[in-house]
């Protein structure tokens, strides 16, 4: 047994040789060194130099075991701040713990200190202290004395005959049990003979193991696997399988190998990783999405690659009953009005299944004799989706509907659009906020209770007659006052006038919270010297860039917009309000902003190496950044603008993305910055044409440029050309070697189609640079800058493609603005697109194509 901490490490022989001597010695010595043991044994986690639990080895308190490559370990844990202990699997040097197997997600124990997981009959069990089983394998072994249970380093736990040689495969296998990870080389299981299925089922909460709301599992009347809620109502299908992929998630087959095997007694799915050495997994997530992740050892930390349903409104009831999902809301989930919380802990713990309850629980029934200042009465709901469950009423008018609701006292809400009534009965599930420019939205008229909304009339009425009163006794002077003030307004508007009106459009615009400080406008002249010349950092389109110190020693950039600067009052209300909601640590992050006169300041962490353009464009500074840097600052830009795009709970589309907009920190991390320009979308990402086209030449798409078509494949285009200069340190708009060539687009085209890729590579990385990596990034970088933004990989798909050792790859067609007449006519778009007889692109020599 090893003692695992820092660097101490005490051994059987030692502890046993010292404790021996000591006895000779002097007894108190002997007591000490009991002490020392005692003290060591219930404060630090002791594991096993072994896989295995055998008949003779147990495991109780913070004893585990490991895998033998030291991958994944074995032992008791607690999740979060929840006071009951668990069985699991996690692995061993990821931090925080990232747990992918529990034993006991339905009977967790109370103290891990007086439980034990033990081998017993063949079986592997967990009992308490009174020696009741909680927990247990429960197979009939035909070898109960030779039994031991192995953890695999694919995270497998293996109940096998020990006398047998490893690979005689065992008889019982945590792959086999899941929980809600599905790891390469686990199986969703359907097996005909016995009917059962085997189900990834998502955590209750973050903090309880327990079976959630949320499952996948095999269909066993289709060729694909399907989500459902509360294992009954199906709300995702990954689209039938037709013999290499699943149609609706396709980009699957990026990263790793999947298998769908379907014979006369089962039905399986698994798949296995391109590069075995990675480490991924698929977790079925207490949201309701399924989760697939990579773990990046630089960033020490996961990467979302993918998750399906795309949108978290996707997820079926999501919001539970009476609750409303908003996918372009900060909290997706919110009661409607007139109810609360059922449970504000489960909420904290992301777990909104429970929904909503009436803040006023009795309704008032009958058939509408009652008293009219008693009956319930209806709040209307604008711009959702209507629940489904509905019953459709004949009537004549919204009246009518009205009241055959009320009528029923199941009834809780009703609708009535275009001559049609629909009821609903009981809870209302599936609601969804839409936003106003969403031509599905519809209205949908609520239930509350007689007293709740009494309340609100007579509170109403009694400012009517107040109103009535006062009103025909205020209307001159407030007339005269009206003259006065919009005389005033016209003779003069001061500047603290400006001032204000600032500050009160950003608290209307966002109404919660900002989340950043308001710093003073002293503060900021004391932390930048006046703005002293000697503190600029450079000039971006809206203005200059200082550097800034408080006086407690925090390093800030200053943003200073100035007075004739292209981002007016709203761009600089949307950078606020937009970034102080975005965290990620591929995004800079916003400290403070200040308002005074007509000045607008933007306060951000400060990032020494200022931007990644001054450095690969740079003669000097380029050679800092090898070719291990690079493909490093080119995934963290990727992940920044996966955040953007799915990741954050605002849909973000950034609009200049651009290498002078890559900040870099004191570690050569990315961090995108820039938001004055981001827009809000929802649904897939599409906004319909806009007149005001702005953005940056050279990284703005052909689709946004000349038709104003804005979507988010106009980042995607941005992002392809920044990994093209990333890998060529050239702009792309310049001179190049051949005077057919525009601009880099062309260039890397033409060497791509000569096969002599691998010359657009700076020349100071051709020693350092991984080659495979490199045509890896220019062929992805070539599909992100295509001229149709359709055949444009979704930056999910990039994150994907870039991470994978050998995906296969899609052949990219010829760019955007090859042609030099491409900018001249929009009618050569799709004549210069070179024809593909292949879709596909398996990348093995270190040459193009």
């Amino acid at each position: 047994m090893r003692i695992h901490r820092s660097s101490l490490s005490l051994s059987r022989p030692f502890l046993y040789k010292s404790s021996a001597a000591m006895i000779t010695k002097n007894t108190s010595y002997s007591m000490f060194s009991v002490l020392f043991i005692l003290y060591f044994s219930t404060n630090f986690s002791f594991s096993y130099g072994v896989d295995s639990i055998t008949a003779n080895k147990s495991l109780s308190g913070n004893q585990t075991i490991v895998s033998s490559g030291n991958t994944f370990v074995l032992g008791f844990f607690k999740p979060g701040k929840s006071s009951r202990y668990y069985v699991g699997i996690w692995y061993k040097n990821i931090s925080p713990r990232t747990i992918v197997w529990v034993a006991n997600r339905e009977t967790p124990i109370s103290d891990m200190n007086f439980a034990e997981l033990k081998i017993l009959d063949g079986n592997l069990v967990l009992m308490d202290k009174f020696q009741v089983t909680i927990w247990s394998t429960d197979v009939n072994s035909t070898t109960p004395n030779s039994v031991v249970a192995t953890l695999g380093d694919d995270g497998n736990l293996v109940l096998r005959d020990g006398s047998e040689p490893r690979t005689i495969k065992g008889f019982w296998q945590s792959f086999d049990n899941p929980t809600d990870t599905l790891l390469p080389g686990g199986k969703l299981v359907y097996d005909k003979h016995k009917n059962t299925k085997q189900l990834l089922i998502s955590w209750k909460n973050s903090e309880d193991p327990a079976p959630g709301l949320f499952s996948i599992e095999v269909d066993p009347n289709g060729r694909q696997f399907i989500m459902r809620r509360n294992r009954t109502e199906q709300y995702w299908t990954s689209g039938a399988w037709n013999g290499r992929i699943f149609s609706s998630v396709a980009e699957l087959n990026y990263v790793f190998n999947i298998s769908y095997v379907d014979n006369v007694n089962e039905t399986y799915f698994t798949y296995s990783l391109y590069d075995p050495s990675s480490l991924f997994k698929s977790v079925m997530d207490v949201s309701g999405q399924l989760m697939q992740s990579s773990w990046s050892e630089n960033a020490k930390e996961w990467n979302l690659l993918w998750s399906q349903p795309r949108q978290q409104c996707e997820v079926y009831a999501y919001c539970g009953p009476f609750g409303t999902c908003n996918q372009n809301s900060l909290s997706s989930c919110n009661c409607l009005q007139g109810f609360k919380q059922k449970s504000e802990t489960d909420w904290n713990l992301k777990d909104y299944s429970g929904g909503c309850i009436r803040e006023i629980d009795s309704l008032q029934c009958g058939d509408g004799s009652t008293f009219m200042d008693r009956e319930d009465k209806f709040l209307i709901n604008s711009q959702v989706s209507l629940p489904e469950n509905s019953q459709s009423v004949t009537v004549r008018s919204a009246g009518e509907c009205e009241s055959v609701c009320l009528s029923n006292c199941s009834c809780t809400a009703y609708s009535y659009v275009g001559n049609a009534c629909s009821v609903w009965n009981g809870e209302l599930l599936n609601l969804q906020q839409l936003s106003e420019n969403n031509g599905s939205g519809r209205t949908i008229n609520v239930r509350l209770s007689a007293s709740a909304s009494q309340f609100s009339r007579t509170k109403k009425g009694k400012w009517v007659i107040i109103g009535a009163v006062v009103g025909s006794v205020a209307v001159v002077i407030v007339l005269l006052a009206i003259v006065v003030i919009v005389i005033c307004r016209r003779r003069i508007r001061t500047p603290n006038a400006v001032e204000g009106s600032l500050i009160a459009n950003i608290g209307e615009d966002n109404k919660s919270n900002i989340g950043v400080p308001f710093c003073t406008w002293e503060s900021i002249l004391v932390a930048t010297e006046n703005f002293s010349d000697a503190n600029k950092l450079g000039q971006g389109g809206f203005g200059l860039v200082y550097k800034g110190i408080f006086p407690e020693g925090q390093e800030i950039a200053v943003k200073r917009l100035s007075s004739c600067s292209v981002q007016g009052i709203n761009e600089f209300q949307n950078e606020v309000v937009l970034i102080a909601k975005l965290q990620h640590r591929n995004l800079v992050r916003l400290v403070g902003y200040c308002i005074k006169e007509n000045e607008k300041i933007l306060l951000y962490e400060y990032m020494p190496n200022k931007s990644l353009d001054a450095f690969i464009f740079d003669q000097n500074l380029c050679k800092l950044l090898n070719w291990k840097k690079r493909f490093e600052i080119i995934s963290g830009i990727a992940r920044g603008v996966l955040y953007l795009h799915q990741d954050s709970r605002l849909r973000i589309i950034h609009r200049d993305l651009k290498t002078s907009n890559i900040l870099l920190d004191e570690e050569m991390n990315p961090k995108i910055s820039d938001f004055g320009l981001a827009r809000i979308v929802e649904g897939k990402g599409t906004i319909a044409s806009t007149n005001r086209v702005i953005g940056t030449y050279g990284y703005m798409s052909p689709e946004y440029a000349l038709d104003g078509l804005l979507s988010m494949k106009l980042d995607v285009f941005s992002f392809g050309v920044v990994v093209l200069e990333i890998i060529s340190g050239k702009k792309n708009t310049g001179s190049y070697q051949s005077t057919e060539d525009l601009n880099l687009l062309s260039y890397v085209w033409r060497l791509w189609s000569e096969k002599k890729a691998l010359d657009l590579v700076d020349p100071i990385l051709l020693e350092s640079c991984d080659k495979y990596e490199v045509l890896k990034c220019i062929n992805v970088g070539l599909l992100c800058v295509e001229d149709d933004p359709n055949d444009r990989p979704t930056m999910s798909n990039v994150v994907l493609m870039l991470s994978g050792e050998t995906a296969v790859l899609p052949v990219p067609n010829q760019p955007a603005f090859v042609m030099r007449n491409r900018i001249l006519s929009t009618s050569s778009l799709s004549s210069n697109k070179l024809d593909s007889s292949s879709n596909e692109l398996t990348i093995s020599l270190p040459q193009g194509r």
